[in-house]
């Protein structure tokens, strides 16, 4: 038996070759990898002694030879193709493990030129795997240093690998050479002027139940390299698996999350779209703002922390009907009390690192919308304001946290906050002045509940009606009361009239942030001035649709 090895990644080699040899194969080999197994002291015959032919062009060519490919492409069930082999002196190689050059590595690398990118497009290296994998009824492919153990395995058990690990290895040779001819192909095509062509590379992740609905089937693929802030990484530690909509609002979720680091934040979400956020002096006084500013609509929710969930959170929770909790860490009495709940499922995320920019894909029938991430937040400073009125440092604080959440709600977006919490949101409406009527509204009845005493409310019923609701939670005795006359409200998008600025003021806003550039800004800069409202332009639109 007689196996192949050259590879780029040398990750447990020697040792392969090693049990190789003890299983009384003989090893083949070229070059680099054959010096590094002499230096192991395993025996090893060199390629250019079995096709009695020198390596040339600088290694170019070297195992692209019929005493090769012969050897791996001959089928050993077919008399015609062992006559042949014995005829011409080939013998049959029966395992290859080979894997190709760095290119991607190469062509990261800032100074590369077109010269060393080129030479590091490997070419027998392809050849020899494809015909291995290509022949899989017979011969073992392997491209993967985790494949080792399992293929020693069975040689061990059987003398031979079984016909369904050849399958599942000649399978995994051509994906493994596809992805390499696709990073190719993505370097050099726009280098040679050709339109782009856009291959999508990502591995399923789980099947899932069903998709949006139980008629729709659904799986979930992640990319190739890990990142923070996402599903795909997380740690279920508890609860049912993650439905389609699951990911869809936990990873709506971790978008806000991640526009928060400085501060203790937390954050409610149902449907994508936040339904209590706030800032806090630690994790604690953070969740009691968010879920004081709507206990009603985080019932069935997803909840997200930016900092370790401690046990008074966990308690906190805990009466709540929730789909997801998530938070990069949890102390382990906290832990204990949410897994209680035994459907309730509790992520870990990591959230270390800043996110680096992806696309975000969009399928429409017939084609697919591709776009970057919206990663850019720009600060809100005094400087942007173009009213006569200008905003408190207070205010300015409260509209550079409302403008963080408002680029995460759908357009028609209209946030509307006060003391480092959000107060009211307005989602999706067909036009901007209902969307602000919604989010004024709810920010008025929290507002005006907690006017009487530290406890905040939202409208709908007493205090005690509204916690039934929700799974007997109790209410808050930490969250200050709130003032309607010190709201700030953020837009996603221009003010195309002023109807929203009026509107504002008869709610007690006083500062309102927006992106700007409608052709009637000077109409919403005077009404503001009439009203006394400060208003920001930060000349950055987030439509979310």
């Amino acid at each position: 038996m007689r196996a192949l090895i050259s590879v780029s990644d040398k990750t447990g080699v020697v040792d392969f070759a090693r049990e190789l040899v003890s299983l009384g194969w003989e090893i083949l080999s070229t070059s680099g990898t054959m010096k590094m197994l002499k230096e192991a002291g395993i025996p090893v015959t060199s390629v250019s002694d079995v096709t009695g032919f020198p390596e040339i062009c600088d290694g170019r060519v070297k195992t692209l030879h019929p005493k090769i490919h012969g050897a791996l492409l001959a089928r050993r069930d077919i008399p015609d193709h062992m006559r042949q082999l014995e005829e011409n002196g080939i013998g049959t190689i029966d395992l290859v493990c080979v894997n190709l050059y760095p290119f991607m590595e190469t062509v990261a690398k800032p100074d590369v030129t077109m010269e060393d990118a080129i030479e590091h497009i490997d070419i027998g290296g392809p050849s020899m795997v494809r015909s291995a994998a290509k022949n899989w009824e017979s011969v073992t492919i392997v491209v993967n240093p985790e494949d080792y153990a399992t293929v020693l395995d069975e040689l061990k058990a059987d003398g031979h690998t079984s016909r369904e690990t050849r399958l599942e290895l000649s399978a995994k040779a051509y994906t493994h050479t596809a992805e390499y001819d696709i990073a190719i192909a993505s370097w050099m095509r726009p280098k040679a002027g050709l339109p782009e062509k856009l291959f999508l590379e990502y591995d399923e992740c789980q099947p899932l139940r069903y998709g949006e609905n139980p008629h729709q089937s659904a799986k979930f693929y992640k990319t190739l390299k890990p990142a923070p802030y996402s599903l795909a990484t997380a740690r279920q530690l508890n609860g049912k698996e993650l439905s389609y909509n699951n990911i869809q609002d936990a990873n709506a979720a971790l978008d806000i999350v991640r526009e928060f680091k400085e501060e203790p934040f937390a954050v409610g979400l149902k449907h994508m779209n936040p339904c209590g956020a706030a800032v806090g002096t630690d994790i604690v006084d953070a969740w009691k703002k968010a879920y004081e500013g709507d206990t009603t609509s985080i019932f069935g929710g997803i909840v997200a922390f930016n900092r370790e969930v401690n046990l008074e959170v966990a308690q906190l929770l805990k009466p709540i009907f929730l789909e997801i909790v998530m938070a990069p860490s949890y102390a382990p009495d906290a832990l204990e009390l949410l897994c209680s709940k035994k459907n309730l499922r509790v992520l870990e995320v990591n959230m270390d690192g800043d996110v680096k920019q992806q696309m975000r894909c969009t399928s429409v029938n017939g084609g697919l919308l591709v776009q970057n991430q919206d990663l850019e937040t720009r600060e809100v400073t005094a400087a942007q304001c173009v009213t006569d009125t200008k905003p408190t440092e207070e205010q300015l604080k409260d509209l550079g946290f409302a403008w963080r959440i408002v680029k995460h709600v759908k357009s028609n977006a209209i946030v509307v906050g006060a003391h480092g919490m959000v107060l009211g949101v307005g989602a999706g409406q067909m036009n901007r002045i209902g969307s602000a009527g919604i989010a004024l509204n709810h920010a008025e009845e929290v507002c005006q509940a907690g006017s009487t005493n530290a406890t905040l409310g939202t409208r709908g019923g007493t205090g005690a009606e509204r916690s039934g609701a929700n799974g007997g939670a109790e209410r808050s005795e930490a969250v200050e009361p709130l003032e309607q006359n010190s709201l700030v409200l953020a837009s996603d998008a221009f003010f195309p009239f002023d109807d929203c600025v009026t509107l504002a003021a008869e709610y007690g806003v006083k500062a309102i942030v927006q992106p700007g550039g409608s052709i009637r800004d000077e109409d919403s800069i005077r009404k503001c001035n009439e009203l006394g409202i400060a208003m920001l332009f930060t000349g950055e639109r987030h439509f979310k649709h």
